[in-house]
């Protein structure tokens, strides 16, 4: 097999197992601490030799559901919510998403999400992505669920959740995302993934 280039006989191109070094908190002080996330405010040695105050806002994560519908000679088509965010002072099409409850699995807090929210439950469970939303200053993690088998059921939002659901042919939410027709990360994610997935392996 050819030699990468950088690479040497010795061996010396294979990956290191050291874990890269942390950050040191020195102090952490919370100075809002809601419902929702809590934020602190830390003094912080980097690794680099940095330090400096990192204001953190705190989260137990996120899930998010790519809910596929399959019927045998037609196109797969995405589950989209439609919704109002007050952050964004707009509408929204979005993938399924919540919290993750304190002492809650990933899995299961996004099997509730999705029964809650839209009704659906579904027979096929499979984690796609983890990544986190705005590592700035957010803690947040989000896990990707890719959702078969779906089920329809009645949905039971929560009291200021007002949610409309639409399946979507996937190649219209493709043409969504690279149109810039989203305007949530989480949901160009996991369209783009799912699109990428299927053209890979059919």
């Amino acid at each position: 097999m050819p030699k990468l280039a950088g690479s040497s006989a010795s061996g010396s191109s294979k990956p290191s197992k050291r874990k890269p070094a942390k950050g040191k908190i020195l102090s952490s002080k919370v100075v809002y601490d809601g419902p929702l996330f809590r934020v602190t405010a830390d003094d912080v040695l980097e690794p680099s030799g940095v330090r400096a105050r990192r204001d953190i806002v705190r989260h137990n994560g996120s899930i998010v559901v790519i809910a596929v519908e399959e019927i045998a000679g037609q196109e797969p088509r995405v589950l989209l919510e439609h919704q109002y965010r007050h952050a964004a002072a707009d509408y929204m099409w979005e993938l399924p998403a919540g919290r993750i409850d304190a002492g809650e699995a990933e899995l299961s807090a996004a099997k509730r999400e999705l029964k809650e929210e839209t009704g659906y439950s579904a027979a096929r469970w499979k984690k796609a992505l983890m990544f986190y939303a705005s590592p700035g200053f957010l803690q947040e993690t989000m896990a990707v669920f890719l959702a078969r088998g779906l089920r329809a059921g009645v949905a039971t939002p929560e009291a200021d959740e007002v949610i409309r659901v639409k399946f979507v042919p996937l190649s219209e939410c493709v043409k969504m995302a690279i149109n810039g027709k989203f305007h949530d990360g989480k949901t160009i994610a996991g369209v783009l993934w799912l699109a990428q997935v299927l053209k890979t392996n059919g």
